[in-house]
């Protein structure tokens, strides 16, 4: 019988491969949630490196919060991670979502992203 962690690990991998057959060039937006924050990178495979992150940790998005586990703080999280890309000088990137569902704080950092201009 399969348990959470590895039903979890099975989507991630499913989508990772997926990702892995489309990405081209682009780079990838990854996302890891916990049950307090969210947090999001924006990764260049082919350097290996990190260009930007954000985070509900981050001082000029934690200001404005009320709680750092809801869908508003993950929309200004998406926001913020779309201005500082636009900032670098990039609009299109890869969405991973990892093993989490679309919906709730996943979907609302995605729509959040994509409402400043970022392209996926």
């Amino acid at each position: 019988m399969s348990t959470k962690k590895s039903l979890f690990d099975k989507r991630k991998l499913r989508n990772r491969i997926s990702i892995k057959k489309n990405i081209g060039n682009k780079l990838r937006l990854s996302v890891f949630r916990s049950n307090k924050h969210i947090y999001c990178q924006i990764i260049d495979d082919i350097k290996q490196i990190t260009l930007c992150s954000s985070s509900t940790l981050d001082p000029e998005v934690k200001k404005d919060l009320n709680g750092s586990g809801t869908i508003e703080a993950a929309e200004k999280v998406g926001k913020d991670i779309a201005a500082k890309a636009k900032k670098i000088g990039f609009e299109k990137v890869v969405f991973d979502r990892g093993g989490y569902l679309y919906h709730g704080r996943v979907k609302s950092l995605a729509e959040g992203a994509r409402s400043i201009g970022l392209k996926f």
